[in-house]
């Protein structure tokens, strides 16, 4: 088995290929989710129902919710530049803040707002009477009581990336392989995927923007965080606990050991996931006292989303299709990005720089050799991932490369230098230099961590008092600068004639189901 001391040569010999020119990127494709928690003024969660002017989260193309009512989440078309699909996520926001309730806010920060000790005080997102709707609320159900409502408050952004098949081609004809062309692209895939994992320590140090959290997070929760102020804990060097034991992380799926070297396996691995009882979701039960579902099932993972990851592959399902039936039959469209927090600092939750940043690394991580990736580097990675989380600014922390203990500020330093011609091949097909600024800027970050968005954050709420009257007082800011903003007539009539469809479509939908949700979850389960 290859594990981490074997990989002397992962990123070490990276050289631009010869055969790639600025014209094979072309093809790229971007698209971004954003997710955002509707507050009050005070900084509680919203109670209200998703705003009607939205449109039907069940059926809305762009515009739905994620775990709670109150939670936005707001998705781009695929675009063809970086800043157009920035352009289509400012026009969602602004539609949705002029859709807000007047005294409704969209809280900027990745870790949630002041939160209820009660649970049920988080609203489950209701997405109608059909049975489709009735399964995605009972999804969501059953996340609460296995890891409890308060941690599916947590937003983050996704950003998603495919590459143009011209590349693929060019590359295919280049190496001279005789591996079938599908094939060959799901593995290339693959490579970013195992490289990106490699690499997410370095992404949680640019990018990561939670540092702290507000005290009602963690109430009766045990934590080694330390107090700032009666409101907010905080570590004094972390940059994202979103991602790390306090977050978007449990220890169920720490041992699933779902691969990513063959797409075979790794569709193998998550639907063993799926079909596998699990003791401690079996005692939950599947229904309440009086009968009423709370659970889709008592296995490892209730559907294939519950899996959680840095990166994932994806295929577009088609209707009535799973994920990973829709990646063995047309294999991988593109990779989901999972682990960039919100960017607070902008009213829409991620700035060009950012994008640009993600666009490089993306590239970098599926042009460098991938060997294949086994549970004893994973190990590695996640040890990696735990120290940046937690100590990321520390000064002469070091993460664990090719099995030894590097400093992490020479470790990302070598990886950005090794990235500049990729960032210039992209700005010479967009024009302008946007890629090599953000690889500046990045490694402006790498030497000095007062610079990143986590020290940010951490020094503008010990100036302000704590967290709770930073996120408020960005929030504000936001709604402002979003309000003053219009959108053309013509681009203002599409999204409302989107958001009646979107209602008449969930009318249809509900009308058309003829089965009772009893016999449809029993056939489902």
């Amino acid at each position: 088995m290859m594990i981490m001391s074997d990989l002397a040569n992962d990123f070490a010999n990276f050289k631009t290929p010869s055969w790639l020119t600025s014209t094979l990127l072309a093809g790229m494709l971007r698209g971004i989710e954003k997710e955002g928690l509707r507050v009050k003024p005070d900084g509680t969660l919203a109670q209200t129902p998703h705003p009607q002017a939205l449109g039907s989260k069940l059926t809305h193309p762009f515009i739905t919710t994620d775990y709670s009512e109150s939670l936005l989440e707001l998705i781009t078309e695929p675009k063809a530049t970086p800043k157009a699909a920035l352009g289509m996520l400012r026009q969602l926001h602004v539609l949705v803040h002029k859709a807000l309730p007047e005294d409704e806010l969209m809280w900027p920060l990745s870790m949630p707002c002041r939160l209820s000790l009660d649970d049920n005080d988080i609203p489950l997102a209701d997405y109608g009477s059909s049975n489709t709707g009735k399964l995605k609320t009972l999804y969501r159900s059953g996340l609460g009581i296995r890891y409890g409502r308060r941690m599916q408050t947590i937003a983050g952004l996704h950003y998603n990336l495919s590459f143009g098949d011209d590349l693929f081609s060019a590359w295919h004809q280049a190496i001279d392989s005789e591996q079938d062309f599908a094939d060959f692209k799901n593995d290339k895939y693959l490579g970013l995927i195992r490289n990106f994992k490699r690499m997410t320590a370095l992404v949680l140090y640019l990018l990561g923007a939670s540092p702290s959290v507000n005290a009602s997070f963690v109430a009766g929760r045990e934590h080694d965080l330390v107090l700032m102020n009666d409101s907010t804990y905080y570590k004094p060097a972390a940059t994202s606990l979103r991602m790390g034991k306090l977050g978007y992380t449990n220890s169920v799926q720490e041992h699933l050991d779902i691969r990513y070297n063959h797409l075979p396996e790794y569709v193998d691995g998550l639907r063993r996931a799926i079909r596998t009882p699990h003791e401690g979701f079996a005692r939950l039960g599947l229904d309440d006292e009086t009968g009423t579902p709370i659970q889709i099932n008592n296995h490892i993972l209730q559907i294939e989303n519950e899996y959680y990851s840095p990166i994932r592959p994806k295929q577009i399902a088609l209707s009535g299709e799973t994920p990973t039936e829709a990646l063995e039959r047309r294999g991988i469209a593109y990779v989901e990005f999972r682990a960039i927090d919100l960017d607070p600092y902008s009213d829409v939750g991620i700035r060009l720089s950012s994008a640009c940043f993600l666009e490089v690394l993306a590239l970098y991580c599926l042009l460098s050799d991938s060997p294949e990736l086994f549970p004893e580097e994973e190990e590695m990675i996640g040890v990696n991932i735990e120290r940046v989380v937690n100590e990321g600014r520390k000064k002469a922390l070091t993460v664990l490369s090719d099995g030894q203990d590097v400093p992490l500020e020479s470790w990302m330093l070598r990886h950005l230098c090794k990235m500049q011609p990729l960032a210039a091949l992209l700005d010479a097909h967009h024009g302008g230099n946007d890629y090599r600024t953000a690889v500046a800027l990045m490694q402006g970050k790498a030497g000095h961590s007062e610079s990143t968005i986590s020290a940010q954050v951490l020094s503008d709420s010990e100036r302000l008092g704590d967290l709770w009257r930073l996120g408020i007082s960005l929030a504000q800011q936001h709604q402002e600068q979003l309000l003053e903003q219009t959108l053309s007539p013509n681009t203002q009539a599409k999204y409302e004639v989107l958001a009646e469809k979107s209602v008449l479509q969930q009318s249809d939908i509900e009308r058309d189901d003829t089965t009772g949700f009893d016999v449809f979850l029993a056939q489902y389960r």
